[in-house]
Parts: C-alpha cells; structure tokens; sequence
C-alpha cells in the first residue's frame, strides 16, 4: 500500500478553512500559539465537528494523522 502525503493546504480544505498559504499562514498567526500542554484538537476555536476531525485523524493513526501533528507544532 502506498503512503499517502497531504499537505496543509488540503488539511486546511478538510476542516472548511481558507488554504491559500497567505490564509494559512494568517490563521497560525491568529491561534497561536496554543498553551503548552494544550493537544492541537482541545483548542477552542475548532467548531465540534473541526475538532472531531482532528482527534480522528490523529487517533486512527491515519494518513492525515502527519499533517495535523505539523498543524500542532505549528499552532505551538
């Protein structure tokens, strides 16, 4: 089976957000960075069903599961 490698942009697409770079970036921007300790998932801004995404991807271990961890340093 070949691994699949998203980007943020398509991440970004996934949750409902804008994903231009710029808008990326402006949004790391505007979230972060989170409290130490806080999982990327449990930030307030997600909308339940954002958050639900998050927690799925990272819990299944699955092909998202990298960008989101990315996603999570980044809002750090």
């Amino acid at each position: 089976m070949e691994a699949m490698f998203h980007r943020f942009s398509e991440l970004f697409e996934q949750l409902g957000l804008p994903s231009s770079e710029a808008e990326i970036r402006q949004f790391i921007r505007s979230h972060g960075p989170l409290p130490p300790g806080t999982p990327v998932a449990e930030a307030s801004f997600w909308t339940p069903a954002q958050a639900q995404l998050l927690r799925d991807e990272l819990r299944q271990d699955a092909d998202w599961a990298e960008v989101v961890d990315q996603l999570n340093l980044a809002l750090h």
